[in-house]
């Protein structure tokens, strides 16, 4: 495997980060992960935009986006896949042992793995933890991800593929990696990026193609919804058919059908949209 670090491409056995690097030592980086389709990334445009967004949450300097462009284009011309997960990586770069950052340049990771099509569904679960709407890095994606990983090893461990959080105001929030939406009465609602969620790409073309609502759900919507479904990156759209104890039996449901087959046709349609 062949990956871009800090100007070139390098193979993945003897590429190296310094020990000292901010994003290892205290998280302070970002990250975006991009759908690579037999050699092409979706969205990238959508991506580099909110990876800059990002950036510059953190107090980061903006990245490169051309070096960004040409480090994606050669990662995937070395490694030629049908199906990939690209992951953009952009931390502090070499500094102190504590929070203070040092003088020294960010650093640039892009690297490729590939990966298979998810199920049409699956089961999730609620966790009793919660986002802060209000944290200062709400919205932002960043490479402090800890609390996702506790969280989606919870979920595995009760046979589920994802965790769902709410908010500290109770309310219906997103998952570890994923958005969330519901079915009710036949109409499509997800909670707005206000309840702390992360502006998912997949999220916003989901709901510019569907024409879902942005609503303030209580986390119990969860338990009288119609249809549940997830959207990110690897997911696209796809339907869940259990929340903890509750079978949403049938799943996809006609609404979340629907869903995924607008959504599968306007990306083949359109990979940069």
């Amino acid at each position: 495997m062949r990956i871009w670090l800090d100007g070139g491409l390098q193979d993945s056995e003897s590429a190296r980060v310094s020990v000292f690097d901010h994003g290892l030592t205290v998280g302070d980086g970002v990250f975006e992960t991009l759908k690579a389709v037999d050699g092409r990334p979706f969205a990238l445009t959508r991506h580099l935009d909110r990876l800059t967004r990002s950036a510059r949450g953190l107090g980061l300097p903006d990245p490169d986006l051309g070096e960004v462009r040409r480090a994606c284009a050669a990662v995937l011309e070395a490694d030629p896949m049908p199906l990939g997960r690209l992951r953009i990586t952009y931390t502090a770069g070499h500094g102190p042992l504590g929070s203070d950052r040092g003088e020294h340049a960010p650093t640039l990771v892009v690297a490729l793995g590939a990966t298979g099509r998810r199920p049409d569904s699956t089961a999730v679960i609620t966790v009793p933890w919660t986002r802060n709407e209000r944290g200062a890095l709400t919205g932002l994606k960043t490479t402090s991800y800890a609390e996702n990983v506790v969280a989606l090893a919870r979920a595995r461990r009760q046979g589920a593929s994802e965790a769902l959080f709410a908010n500290t105001a109770g309310q219906l929030c997103e998952g570890t990696g994923s958005n969330v939406f519901v079915v009710l009465d036949g109409e499509i609602h997800t909670p707005p990026v206000a309840s702390g969620c992360l502006a998912g790409i997949t999220r916003a073309l989901a709901v510019e193609w569907t024409g879902a609502s942005e609503t303030d759900l209580p986390l119990d919507v969860l338990e009288r919804a119609d249809e549940v479904f997830l959207t990110s990156t690897l997911r696209d759209v796809q339907a869940v058919h259990r929340v903890d104890g509750r079978e949403l039996p049938g799943a996809p449901g006609p609404v979340t059908a629907k869903a995924m087959r607008i959504f599968d046709e306007r990306a083949g349609d359109d990979l940069d949209p």
